[in-house]
Formats: structure tokens, sequence, C-alpha cells
């Protein structure tokens, strides 16, 4: 049984399966920097940029506007400072200041990347500025949803009336990086008002196109402070969150002088000596730039006393910055969790310095097709969820071979609208399955053929993270210990027919990253299973014998050379008596028997022969045995998810793409199917994958020449 932490509320019963539109994700809006800077410098003009205005609406619609001042303004900073500077990088320390946007989360993130210069250069291009080439126009580099892309602004930014900045600003009022990033983040995600509320490890994330691991302070191993030791060394970005707490008034601010519910940076650690043996220190910093932790280690605190002078000279600073010491027993009473942005996801692993592999895959969950849902909804149909194939392999350069390999998978949701706040996060998750197929066997059985493994196999195997956690968030994340082996990944959301895009990467020393039937990649894919014979001959020496011989002596015994026609095969079809299925009464249209006869007559004479017939006889039996294990409502139709699970019980793995457009063509108006559409369907199935195999020379396409693909006079 899986243990499931979360609940939701009810929600409206979905749509119809079949009649929805899958919502993709809006990619942002490419423009190029350099031609549209080089065709302001030639018409000396300063740019506007129409596609995010200087308008109320690029701020929002919702509560940002009550907090804006009644004479709004959009200035370029020429006109706030004689003197202004896109950046300064003679300052070391963190220069940004919150504004009237509740977005600590990406200030906390942005304040990190400030002590890595050369990371900062990756986002921030630095040759830019208010002087030379200056035409009014910036740009800024994102990790988004797997690409890095360039978001272009101009540099018109909201004052109010006495020409202060309304959202991000400085400490040095002639500085205005922060205010133009701010801006650029908020036109990737659609406006201001889609930057309130957020976690640090998005914006870490967006940053640096790292993984994120998540430490609860209050579970936090003994070695928490060795993880931020390492964390340090290795270049992570860091941030935390302190408890919600109770809210005093609108400044939200504690009696020890933390803020309830914010975002702070880790901005470095120090292990000091005091009279009384060595402490561990954390330093933290507000994205406000004021309003500090008031207790031991403090800026005013006694304990600097216990100090040598030295190292109290060194790390003692008296002004309120936003920037303080706290031990690391007081920091995780007071923050809730940890968030470490790892460049190279080799923190957890102990082995410093060396790099990782890094794989990514995209996928979705579509209504009706991919989306399973998870095993705790009892539904039968998690095996529809996308399945990635990962063979962890041991690295080549250890000197010994280590019983276990880290592997760090992450499992992100994109948002279908372009505002990041109007579309309300998924519960997501995902399990892993260790493969039980000798390795040997699995990559050619499982992974080449591209085959989804049986609904069965999840019923029979536990996975590796047995207790799955679903988060709302926009990524999950888990670190593994895993033993070199063939694994598979399942990511699913909560609930079953929930549709999204996502992205799936997964971090390790050595590693292959493959998917089971490509939902993007796969125009046209069918592969039958031995078990599909195996289980054909099976059902047909159970019920054939004594049925087949009273059935041959009623139609054919008397006609020496039977044939049967398309009217003659309706009639005998609907008058079968099928012994070991009695209730059930066929109804097959002379339609569609004009299909099946066209589909199994071999000579083109118009009839069936009797062998043709005992073709059809073995598939009818070997079909009503899977329909009828698979209309669990025993309506006598199958909806698309059991038509999925009907065609994966037959050990034909069909592309999603192909299976909806084929029940498109055999279903009922609600894509409902029928046991004569079901045979129709699988027999059209069976012939398209007898001529591929037939036609296609290496196993991978079929190839045609000009003359080949010409139509006929005939064509129709």
């Amino acid at each position: 049984i899986m243990p499931f932490l979360l609940c939701l509320k009810k929600k409206k019963s979905p749509v119809p399966l079949g009649r929805s539109i899958f919502q993709k994700h809006t990619p942002p809006i490419q423009q190029n920097y350099q031609a549209l800077l080089e065709s302001c410098l030639k018409n000396k003009c300063l740019f506007t940029d129409d596609t995010f205005p200087a308008h109320i609406s690029s701020i929002g619609t919702g509560a940002l506007l009550k907090k804006l001042p009644r004479n709004l303004h959009w200035k370029r900073p020429h006109a706030l400072h004689k003197s202004p500077v896109f950046y300064a990088a003679h300052r070391k320390q963190p220069d940004l200041c919150q504004g009237l946007v509740e977005n600590c989360w990406f200030l906390a993130a942005l304040e990190a990347l400030t002590f890595h210069q050369d990371i900062l250069a990756a986002v921030v291009p630095q040759n830019q500025s208010f002087e030379r080439k200056y035409a009014g126009i910036f740009h800024f580099r994102f990790w988004h949803f797997g690409e890095w892309i360039d978001v272009v602004v101009d540099d018109l930014l909201p004052v109010n009336e006495a020409g202060e900045l309304l959202f991000v600003s400085s400490v040095y009022k002639n500085v205005f990086w922060g205010a133009l990033l701010e801006k650029a983040y908020a036109k990737l995600y659609g406006s201001y008002e889609d930057l309130q509320i957020g976690q640090v490890s998005e914006a870490l994330v967006d940053f640096t196109g790292g993984v994120n691991t998540r430490i609860k302070l209050a579970e936090a191993l003994p070695d928490l402070w060795d993880i931020l030791t390492r964390a340090t060394y290795s270049r992570s970005l860091m941030g935390c969150q302190t408890h919600l707490g109770v809210r005093l008034g609108a400044t939200k601010v504690l009696k020890n002088g933390l803020v309830a519910g914010h975002a702070y940076t880790v901005t470095g650690i120090r292990k000091v000596t005091c009279q009384y043996g060595p402490e561990n220190l954390v330093r933290l910093r507000n994205p406000w730039g004021k309003i500090e932790w008031k207790g031991d280690w403090s800026d005013s605190s006694y304990k600097w006393e216990l100090l040598s002078p030295k190292e109290k000279i060194l790390l003692r600073k008296k002004k309120d910055d936003g920037e303080f010491w706290m031990s690391l027993r007081d920091f995780k009473i007071h923050f809730v969790d940890l968030v470490i942005c790892k460049l190279t996801p080799d923190l957890m692993s102990q082995e410093d310095g060396k790099k990782w592999m890094y794989s990514l895959k995209s996928g979705r969950w579509v209504r009706g097709s991919t989306a399973g849902g998870s095993l705790g909804f009892y539904n039968g149909n998690f095996w529809m969820n996308p399945q990635y194939w990962l063979n962890v392999l041991p690295a080549e350069d250890s000197k010994k071979s280590p019983s276990t390999c880290s592997v760090v998978i992450s499992l992100m949701q994109k948002h279908s609208t372009k505002h990041r706040n109007r579309a309300p996060h998924l519960f997501i998750g995902f399990l892993l399955y260790k493969n039980t197929i000798p390795l040997p066997f699995f990559p050619e059985q499982y992974q080449e053929s591209n085959r989804k493994l049986p609904p069965g196999f999840f019923t029979r195997h536990q996975p590796v993270n047995k207790h799955q956690v679903f988060l709302d968030e926009r990524e999950v994340t888990q670190d593994f210990h895993l033993e070199p082996c063939v694994y598979v990944i399942v990511p699913s959301t909560l609930e079953p027919q929930q549709e999204s895009e996502f992205i799936l990467r997964v971090f390790s020393r050595k590693h292959v990253l493959r998917i089971f039937n490509n939902l993007v990649d796969n125009i046209f894919l069918l592969q039958v299973n031995d078990c599909f014979f195996d289980t054909l001959k099976e059902i047909v020496d159970r019920y054939e014998g004594k049925i087949w011989e009273d059935f041959f002596t009623k139609h054919f015994e008397q006609v020496s050379n039977p044939e049967i026609n398309a009217v003659q095969l309706q009639r005998i079809l609907n008058n079968i008596s099928w012994r070991n299925f009695q209730s059930f009464r066929l109804n097959f249209s002379l339609d569609s028997c004009q299909g099946i006869l066209a589909l199994l007559d071999l000579n083109a004479t118009g009839t069936l022969s009797i062998q043709e017939f005992r073709v059809l006889w073995k598939r009818l039996l070997f079909y009503l045995e899977v329909f009828q294990k698979r209309d669990t409502k025993r309506s006598g139709k199958l909806d698309l998810v059991e038509l999925h699970a009907a065609v994966q019980e037959t050990g034909i793995s069909l592309s999603n793409e192909v299976c909806n457009l084929m029940a498109i063509r055999y279903g009922d108006p609600d894509l409902q199917i029928s046991f004569e559409s079901f045979v129709c369907f699988m027999l059209r199935v069976e012939i398209m994958g007898e001529a591929f195999r037939n036609l296609t020379q290496d196993g991978k396409g079929i190839y045609l020449r000009e003359s080949e693909v010409k139509p006929t006079p005939d064509w129709h």
C-alpha cells in the first residue's frame, strides 16, 4: 500500500476522455538582442518593448495593484540618476533590497549568485552599460525548463512620484542591474504579480540549471555541518526559509528579529573557537536589506566577547544591512528547510570535484493516454504513465567497485499558461523500480523494442522509494544510493487523467537514460510479444476443439470448396454459439464484415476460404477473452484507458498517438469501443505490423522512392 500524506479537495469531474485538447506549455517570446540593439543605434532611438510594455498590464491584475502609489510613472535610469551604473563589480557585499513585490524567494536566490561572479555573469551579461552603445535595451539569461533562453527588456522602470523604484532596488541608488533583471524575470513569467510567492529553490534552478537538494532541518542528520561545508567548497548556492509562525501585523517580524515565512540567503559558514570550545556559525542575509536576528551571535550579542580579538574584528559587522550570524543550533530551530542548489550534483557522494553525468528527457501526461495517476488510486492504469529506462553504471575511474552509486532524480512540471501563478501546480511524484529481468536481456527485450513494462510488473514489484511523496510544487527531487543495475522511473500525477508537460532529469557518475514508448518521437511503433502467440495458442487449444467441430459441421461439411462472402460472414459471426461466453451477444455490421474480409482476403477474391476463416476464428477467440478481461464495467465497450490496457494485454506495443487515432476511427462519438470495433481495430494493427516487418530493411522505418508514392489513376 502506498502511503499518501496529502489530502486534496474534491475537484470537478474531468472532461470525458478524448474530448480535451492538450494544453502545451507556452514558450517565452524570443527576441534577438543584438539585432534590436543595432537597429536602435542605427536609428538613434531608445528601445521600447511592445511585448512587455510600460503599462499596468505588465505589473499584473491582483493584490499587487493595491500596493501601488496613485501616481505611478515609468522612467529610464538616466531620468532617475545623473550617472546610472548597470553593475558595480568592485562591490563585494550584496546590495539589493526588496520592493513592493513579495518575492523574497527570488531575491534570496539572486543574492546567492552575487558570491559567484562567473555564474552571475552567465545570467547577467556584463558587457552592458548606460554609456557605451546605450539604446535603452538590456538582456538576461535564464534556465527555463531545460534550455537557456535570452530575455530582452527595455529600461523603463516603475517609480513613484518621488522617482523611487517600486520594486527591487540597490543600496547604491545609481546601480540598476537588479531592477532590470527583476523586470526580465517578470517578463519571463507573465508579470510582476506572477513573482509574488514562490520558493527559493525555483529561482536557484532558473539561475543555474542546477539540481536542488532540500533538507528538513528538524530532521537533519548529525552531519549537517559537513554538508554545509561541502556545499560551500563545491560552490553550491544555498537558501532557506523560516517557519510561517504567527504574523505580527503587516511586517510579519518576530520578537527574535526573524521574519515569519520568509526566504533568506545563506552567505557563509565559519567554525570559531570560543573560550568554552568550538562553535559552528552560519551567516544569513535578509533580502529586505535590513531587519536582523537578535539572538546569540547577532550584531549586538555578548557572544562575540568569547572570541579572540582577531576573529571578532574579522567576522562582526555592526550595521543594519540585513546580514547576520547565528549558531548552527539556532539555525536548525528557527528555519524550516535548507535548499542547496548544486552546480554539479556531487555534494552527497563525498566525491568532491568530480563531475557527474546529466540527462534530461521531456514528456507529458495526456488524459486517456499517458495520465495514469499514482498507484494510490488503485485504478489499474499506473502502467500507462511514461516509463524511463535507467541503467546505473559503476564509474570507470573508481579505484574499487562501489556497492552503491549516488543518483539524483528530478521531476519538474511545466505550467501551461504564460502566467506563472495562474495555473496551480499539480501534485506530482515518481516511483523508481529495480528491474528483475537479467541485465544482458533487459536492453534488448524492453528498451530497444521501446515496450513499456506491463501492468503486472507493477503489481508484483515494490518500488525502491516505497514512501512516495507527492508535492504541489514545480519540482520534486530525490537522492538515491543505488546498486549498479537497470531501473525504471515512472513519473506521475497524484490523480489520474491530469495533464501537464514535464521534464525528467537524472544526475549520476555514469548512467544511460531512455524512454519507453516515447510520445513525441514515435510516429508508429508496433512490436508483437512472444507471449502473444503463447497466449493465443493456449486460448485456442482451450476452446477451439468441440466448438470448431460443431461449427464446421453446421456451415462447411456439405460444401466441397467453401468460400464466405461479407453477407455470409456477418450471418455466421452474429449467430455463433460461444459456449464459454454465454452472455456475450455479437452484432457485427455489414460494413465491419466487409472491412474484415478486405484485411484477410489474401487472394483478392472477395471471399474468405476455410483457411482464412480459421485465422479469423483464432483471433476472435483471443480478442474476446482480452476484451472481457479489460471491460471492467461490463458495459460491452472499452473506453480509451481500457483500450490501451487491452492492447497492452495482447502483447502489442502501440504508440499513444496511433492508439488514439485508431480509437477515433473505430470508436463511437464518445470514443467507446465495442467488441466488433475492437476486432477491426486489432486486425488492422496486426496487418500494419506485418506489412511493416515485411517491408522494412533496418527495422526502424520504411523508405520509398518518389515513384512509389505517386498516386495511381485508380486512387480514390
